[in-house]
């Protein structure tokens, strides 16, 4: 293995190395498009299956679309054929002949979605319909990087139909909530809640709700979205149902999704120089054990040990294996597995067994604060779920310290980008809600992360007219 870029002088660099050393994603021979190899897909699927639940809990049901979309759906909506467009890859030629009209593959799928809704809802019975799919998507981006911006990803996206505004505006909300704890409580990101500006939102949405991060470099990072669509679909589609009073109405909808973007997320959260630090909750192994022995006559007696442990830790909740890989040497396991980000190590040998203990490693801690701590074989189980909670803790901790200590207070332009020339950061400011103003933040490849519900802020940092709001401001992913 190569030794990783430093992450303070290159964190991009850094991002790459971690991709390729860890074994996360390989490119395919398609430009933007990325193979995600068994280990990343693990972490994908730990966030579906929590995910999956948390979205079940909320009434929806989970169903599949197809990937392919009739163009002229998408003309419909006119705000959402605009913003989608430069993105779009579309099939004109099929089966060995041109298609009387072109096929779009799948961007997003609010309009195959509420397509069929059409179908669904006749009354005021039908509603609240809340449907969630599984899926991958195709966005045509000029530049690509893994997980963070792809050509192809992977998502959840769900689509709701509420017979009032204010049923959407409220479920659009539960939905940010789910996320928002999701990223807390499982990926250890802090997360800051709010609402995009209005050039900002997705397009054809009303409202457009958001979490951000914040990343190690002090770049922003938008986690997830959930968008209150109102009428803009329901009405291009024709959906109508018969209301408790006889009339006719259009249900108000609504569209939230999470995608592999997630992951980008946790690596560029808890990284460190010797490679990834996985949150506890969505690692796919939570413990390696690391068999060590010289003689040929301690194999069979460590390896049956470290199987009895690993078994006595499955039996009680832990995520655990054993590598028993005899083409590494015991350092080289260390390395692997450093990198890898597996939250703790165990270490056992032959003095270990005669003893009646394992040694243990903390993976979060610093090459600086890292020790080694011995256990009893006996109470192993119960040591390792207390390391693990603290694990999951303490990283969610440190990365909310870093999140408080780059939250800066700015009034001008001027002072912001001189701040973001010098080291990244979140600038919470005024804003008049002029999009004069805010498209200046682009020469400084800056932009309005959300609106903020609290305001400090007297003038807006461009024009220092009287400021309507606060945002929060900074350079992102």
């Amino acid at each position: 293995m190569n030794k990783l870029s430093d992450i303070n002088k290159d964190f991009a660099q850094w991002y790459q190395d971690i991709l390729a050393q860890a074994e996360l994603v390989d490119q395919s021979p398609v430009k933007g498009c990325f193979v995600l190899r068994p280990y990343s897909y693990a972490i994908w699927e730990n966030i579906q299956k929590v995910l999956d639940k948390k979205i079940k809990e909320t009434g929806t049901q989970n169903a599949y679309f197809p990937l392919f979309i009739p163009e002229s759906f998408l003309k419909k909506e006119a705000k959402h054929v605009e913003g989608f467009s430069p993105e779009l890859a579309v099939v004109t030629h099929a089966g060995g002949k041109e298609l009387e009209e072109p096929l779009v593959v799948r961007p997003t799928s609010e309009t195959i979605i509420y397509y069929m809704f059409s179908k669904w809802i006749k009354s005021w019975r039908d509603l609240p319909l809340k449907i969630n799919q599984w899926a991958n998507v195709v966005r045509w981006e000029m530049r690509t990087r893994a997980f963070l911006r792809t050509t192809e990803f992977l998502w959840q996206e769900g689509h709701t139909a509420h017979a009032t505004h204010q049923e959407a505006v409220e479920f659009s909300m539960r939905m940010l909530n789910v996320y928002k704890e999701f990223a807390e409580n499982y990926l250890a990101i802090p997360a800051i809640a709010g609402i995009k500006s209005d050039n900002e939102r997705f397009a054809g949405a009303e409202r457009t709700l958001t979490i951000e991060g914040l990343m190690q470099d002090g770049k922003a990072l938008q986690l997830c979205t959930s968008h209150v669509l109102a009428h803009s679909f329901s009405k291009s589609f024709d959906i109508e149902f018969q209301d408790k009073d006889g009339n006719l109405s259009s249900p108000y909808c609504t569209s939230w999704g999470a995608t592999t973007r997630l992951i980008g997320a946790l690596i560029m959260t808890h990284g460190d120089q010797n490679g990834l630090i996985i949150p506890p909750k969505i690692a796919s192994i939570q413990v390696i054990i690391v068999p060590i022995y010289k003689e040929e006559k301690d194999k069979n007696l460590v390896l049956n040990k470290a199987e009895e442990i690993k078994n006595l830790l499955l039996n009680n909740g832990v995520l655990a294996q054993v590598d028993s890989d005899d083409q590494l040497t015991p350092g080289a396991k260390f390395f692997k597995w450093e990198l890898r980000g597996v939250p703790v190590r165990l270490e056992l040998g032959p003095k270990d067994i005669e003893n009646s203990q394992v040694v243990l490693v903390n993976r979060a801690e610093s090459d600086k604060t890292k020790k080694k701590q011995f256990v009893s074989i006996e109470n192993v189980d119960k040591q390792v779920n207390i390391l693990l909670e603290n694990i999951q803790k303490t990283l969610f901790e440190k990365a909310k310290k870093r999140l408080h200590d780059n939250w800066h207070h700015a009034q001008s332009l001027q002072e912001i980008t001189q701040k973001l020339e010098e080291h990244n950061g979140l600038y919470q400011t005024g804003w008049c809600g002029s999009s004069e103003c805010e498209a200046k933040l682009k020469d400084y490849k800056a932009s309005i992360r959300c609106l903020l519900e609290s305001k400090e802020h007297k003038t807006c940092f461009s024009c220092g007219e009287l400021a309507t709001k606060d945002v929060l401001i900074a350079k992102a992913y």
